[in-house]
């Protein structure tokens, strides 16, 4: 099939529907409700759920303020002009959450939840926590509870024939060569661990968190056990983080409880920003892999770590939104579990081989101006390509110098106690991120992924 008749038959398919987007304030969700709106005016209705922010903002307000607000829409706006309201109409705002059982609508207009019962032919779940850092019982609510709420409410409503839920292709793990668009079953694990339970893992974080408020523990304290506790549990059935620990689960969950529900499952590997649409360039924030840049073009970054010869998987967010666009349309009603990577190492792999002298070539071209208006001047970056050189290069240039300055505090009465405790935290912080993101720095897995035309 071309993409223009793939493009037309999806056009077709959202004709007169109803969507309920979970995670439209989140960076794909805001380029997945933009594109709706830009070229399926016909859509008939589409719900947004969205949590009011701590009493600080309603629902509608963040809706206006953190999504409608955002230069991403100039193109809808110019688009329809003055008729954008009509456009608008079709937006409902929901206040809801995806941690709550039925996605705690039980507080809302009753009228507007029977609404939505009868009324959604589809179900967009965009809700996730991707901090690889997350406390466990923040991303187990969110990435994998969460997603078994949301399919919980897709079962009670009377029209929905498709559940598209959105992972990552990172809940290989660190498995190497071919990765296949295969499920993951209840209870199954990489390193073949036995007792995966997700409502053990629930009962689990209960028990710790009693424990730590039962000892008085601080916020800060509960905060920084409960990140350590996921990573502790990730690691048990062979996962390198709690975030994608949390979302494989989910996946078992919405698949081990779809009944005869189509799900689609997406996972896209490194998001980055729009390849075309609405513009090229489009991105919020400091993302996964934009840090790296940034790092090294504001002179922060002066090495960069990772084997030179192993592929950065990164995929344009447009790409992922056109890929569920196109999914949900294909698969709608036909009862089954479908999966789609959508990643670039098959296909188009980036190799980190490249990325040094690329991010040289950019910012000599183009510098970074900083806030007191100097021009930053980068150099060549150091390529440390394993983590033993990694580890005498954080030895050389911090640890030992560290050690110095604790021994010269010592001698000076701890008058450079400040300076040794933010070096102290840094270099920790440091060391911590570099454990977190690892496993993406030595990553050999190649997703499979079919001829997708449709994401171009």
């Amino acid at each position: 099939m071309s993409t223009e008749k793939e493009f037309v038959s999806v056009l077709q398919y959202l004709d007169n529907k109803s969507i309920l987007v979970i995670g439209a304030a989140g960076f794909l969700g805001k380029i997945f409700v933009e594109k709706i709106l830009r070229v399926a005016p016909k859509v008939r209705k589409l719900y947004l759920l969205l949590r009011a922010s701590s009493g600080e903002k309603s629902a509608t307000e963040r809706f206006n303020d953190e999504i409608l607000g955002k230069d991403l829409f100039k193109v809808v706006k110019e688009k329809y002009g003055q008729n954008l309201n009509l456009i608008l109409e079709k937006v409902t705002i929901v206040n809801g959450d995806i941690c709550l059982d039925n996605l705690g609508l039980n507080h809302i207009d009753s009228e507007l939840e029977d609404q939505m019962v009868q009324q959604l032919d589809a179900i967009i779940n965009l809700a996730a926590t991707t901090n690889f850092d997350e406390r466990y019982d923040v991303a187990l609510g969110i990435n994998t509870l969460g997603a078994a709420n949301a399919l919980n409410f897709a079962k009670r409503c009377a029209k929905v024939k498709v559940f598209v839920h959105v992972s990552t292709a990172y809940v290989s793990g660190e498995k190497s060569g071919v990765v296949m668009e295969t499920p993951y079953r209840m209870g199954e694990t990489l390193n073949g661990a036995i007792g995966l339970d997700i409502n053990q893992e629930q009962k689990l974080v209960k028990e710790k968190l009693s424990q730590l408020q039962a000892t008085g523990a601080s916020p800060e304290t509960i905060t920084k056990a409960m990140k350590d506790f996921g990573h502790a549990r990730a690691k048990v059935y062979g996962w390198p983080n709690t975030y994608v620990f949390t979302k494989a689960m989910g996946e078992m969950i919405v698949g081990a409880k779809r009944e005869d529900m189509s799900l689609v499952i997406i996972r896209p590997s490194i998001v980055t920003s729009t390849y075309k649409e609405p513009f090229p360039g489009w991105t919020e924030g400091i993302r996964t892999i934009d840090s790296i840049a940034a790092g090294y073009g504001t002179g922060k970054l002066t090495c960069f770590l990772g084997d030179i010869n192993s592929v950065s998987d990164v995929i344009p967010a447009d790409m992922v939104v056109n890929t569920m666009l196109v999914s949900m349309a294909a698969q709608a009603a036909r009862q089954k579990e479908t999966i789609y990577h959508v990643t670039s190492s098959m296909k188009n792999p980036f190799k980190n081989e490249k990325m040094p002298e690329i991010a040289y070539r950019y910012f000599t071209t183009k510098p970074w101006t900083n806030k007191e208006g100097k021009v930053v001047r980068v150099g060549k970056v150091d390529v440390l390509s394993s983590m033993p050189s990694f580890h005498r290069y954080m030895t050389i240039r911090y640890i030992l110098p560290l050690k110095g300055l604790e021994l010269l505090n010592m001698v000076l009465f701890k008058s450079l106690e400040k300076k040794f405790r933010d070096l102290n935290r840094k270099i920790r912080l440091v060391l911590r991120l570099v454990d977190l993101y690892q496993p993406y720095l030595f990553f050999y897995g190649i997703d499979r992924s079919g001829d997708r035309d449709f994401l171009y």
